[in-house]
């Protein structure tokens, strides 16, 4: 959805220090490239630092983010204050989810996996098999 909004769009694939990804950097990188791949106006990259500068370094203006609930809303919100104040020129728009995305949560994927329950629904199509195969 936010590729239909910006003339060029960066998914920047970074380093949350707060969660132990199941995935490395490179295939979370090609996964999503997978998912985009037929949306020639996206570049997919990665990046160690913070994104307001990757912004910086790449002349990028605005930082889209994904809210699924108030809980999300709650991060954001805090995370856009200190983005604001490391970089001023940097706008943030949230996106609100579909009504199938809203409960979709890596723990979740992760414990329907386990419990060989079908993630069909949850997952880009591109990626399921991927998914399941790293998870099991």
């Amino acid at each position: 959805r936010a590729s239909k909004l910006f003339d060029e769009l960066h998914v920047v694939i970074s380093l949350n220090i707060n969660k132990k990804s199941s995935f490395t950097v490179e295939e979370r990188i090609e996964m999503v490239k997978l998912c985009v791949k037929d949306l020639p106006n996206i570049k997919v990259t990665s990046y160690s630092d913070l994104i307001v500068k990757y912004c910086k370094e790449n002349d990028v203006k605005v930082i889209v983010r994904g809210l699924r609930n108030y809980q999300d809303y709650e991060t954001e919100f805090s995370l856009y204050q200190f983005n604001k104040d490391i970089n001023p020129d940097v706008e943030t728009i949230l996106l609100c989810p579909s009504t199938k995305n809203q409960v979709v949560s890596s723990s979740a994927i992760k414990e329907l996996v386990k419990f060989n329950a079908s993630i069909k629904k949850y997952v880009p199509a591109e990626i399921e098999d991927l998914i399941i195969h790293k998870l099991k």
